[in-house]
Parts: C-alpha cells; structure tokens; sequence
C-alpha cells in the first residue's frame, strides 16, 4: 500500500501524499451494510460544542463492522477490499460458507480470496479470530477485546499490532503499539496479524482542504484574539503572553495537573507514560 505524490502545479500539491488505493478491489459498499450517519461537528447530546474546530466535511455512511468475529466454525472468503471513510484501515468483506455476509477489519497481508475462521479450533493464521489462550507466544495480533464476547475494542488503526508476550493464571500479557503492557483474559479474543494501511501515519495532507474534507475546522491562536475572546489576546502588534500560557477559560495550559487522581489499573503491567 505505498503513497503516491504529485508533482508541484501548486503550493498544496507539492507536499501532498496519499495512498494509492491499489489494493481496493471494489468502489461500491455492500449496502445491507450501511447505516445513516449523523455528522455531531463536536457537539454533546445537548447540543453544544464540547469539542471545538469540528464540523463540515463529506457526508459518509457508516460501515457496520463485526468486532465480536462470533461466527465460531464458519469459515469465510474474503470477496472485496474496500475503503471505509469512518477509519485509517482497510475494510474486508467476508462471504460465509451459510450465505451471511459481514465486513471485518483487514488484515496486512490478507488477499481476496482467501479463507479465514474463528473460534478455538482455528489454527493461528492471519485473519483468523482466536481467544488469546490458544494463540502462541510471540504471534501479533490485533482488534482485541478487553471482555470475552464484547467484540474487539483495541488496536484497531491503520497499521496497528499488539504482541502477546506472556500467559499467567486466567490472563495473557500484551505489549500494545503505545508501548502499554496490559493483562487481557485468555478468553477474550484476538485476530492474527496486523491491521492493514501500514503507510497511513507517512501520508501528507498537503493543505488545508483536505482537512475541512475530513471535518476538521481551523484553529486560531489565542495571541491573535481580543483579550475578551482569549486571556493571551489584546496589545499593539504582536505581543507576548505576559502569563504563563492559559487556555482558553484560564486554566493553566503548560505543566499544571488538572485531571483528578484515578484509581490505577491493576490490569496495567507497564504504563505507557513510564519513561524507559
């Protein structure tokens, strides 16, 4: 899945990469499949703006994708490849052998045509869904659930893979891309291999469009502002802070805690915030 760039006819063209799309088989989603989706542009159930710089962008239907892989001993052909607008991956629809169909997330590797299973008995190949108790040590794996039957809920961006490092009592020690060491339950679990789109984190937007096309607004500085908009506004030309730098409603931007204490996680070995 390598990225293709552009020569430079303009100033946004010339930093500009994007996929080159070669492995998508098909441009037409499975439509039994597809679900209306409402663009929230950052705002709560009440209506306002919790989030700011959202809004805009391309209309999309959302995709329903088989998280759980709960079709234990039905085995599938993988049938198209296609592009999901709602993520980094690649999508796969899967045709079971009982006629059902289901999209899934792609693994790197996987090609059409190509069978995939899941449930214990499954052998440990890529694509395949397996309870990590069954999985051997070392294997990558990825689309992982945190509770046994509740569908995959980690690792699942464009390029994303956990390694399964240990097994103790009832739970299996995963290193997770974040650098993370977390107990999961044997059995919960995990699809082999890794998430496809390796190259989407080396990709260029390139300008400021294709942003508002992914629904993603301007941010202004708050040294730009008046000082009633923002505490470092205001002043003649362009003037310093004269604070340390605050947010937008006061509170202290750089350095202060200003999240309440959480109990710890038992289930984290190895925090990803430790410094190594």
């Amino acid at each position: 899945m390598p990225l293709r760039s552009y020569k430079a006819t303009s100033p946004g063209r010339r930093w500009m990469t994007r996929s080159t799309f070669e492995e998508i088989t098909t441009d037409k989603p499975h439509k039994p499949l597809l679900e209306p989706m409402k663009r929230g542009s950052g705002r709560n159930n009440q209506g306002r703006v919790t989030v700011r710089h959202r809004g805009g962008g391309e209309k999309t239907h959302y995709r329903r994708i088989d998280f759980k892989r709960d079709k234990f001993g039905v085995p599938a052909k993988l049938a198209t490849i296609e592009y999901d607008p709602n993520r980094s991956a690649r999508i796969g629809l899967l045709h079971y052998r009982d006629g059902e169909k289901r999209y899934m997330l792609l693994p790197h590797g996987l090609k059409v045509g190509d069978i995939v299973i899941s449930g214990p008995e499954a052998e440990a190949r890529v694509g395949n869904a397996i309870p990590l108790a069954n999985i051997p040590l070392g294997t990558t794996v990825h689309n992982i659930e945190l509770v046994p039957g509740k569908g995959g809920q980690i690792v699942r961006s464009a390029g994303g893979a956990a390694q399964l490092l240990a097994k103790e009592g009832d739970y299996a020690t995963l290193r997770l891309p974040s650098g993370e060491m977390r107990r999961v339950p044997l059995r919960c679990l995990a699809t082999v291999g890794q998430v496809s789109n390796l190259d989407h984190e080396n990709q260029s937007l390139g300008k400021a469009g294709r942003a508002r096309h992914m629904g993603l607004r301007p941010e202004v500085r708050g040294v730009a502002m008046t000082p009633r908009d923002h505490p470092h506004g205001g002043g003649e030309g362009k003037s310093p802070t004269g604070m340390p730098p605050k947010t937008p409603w006061g509170k202290p931007a750089m350095g202060y805690r200003t999240r309440r204490g959480q109990k710890p996680n038992r289930l984290i070995v190895r925090s990803r915030h430790r410094k190594s």
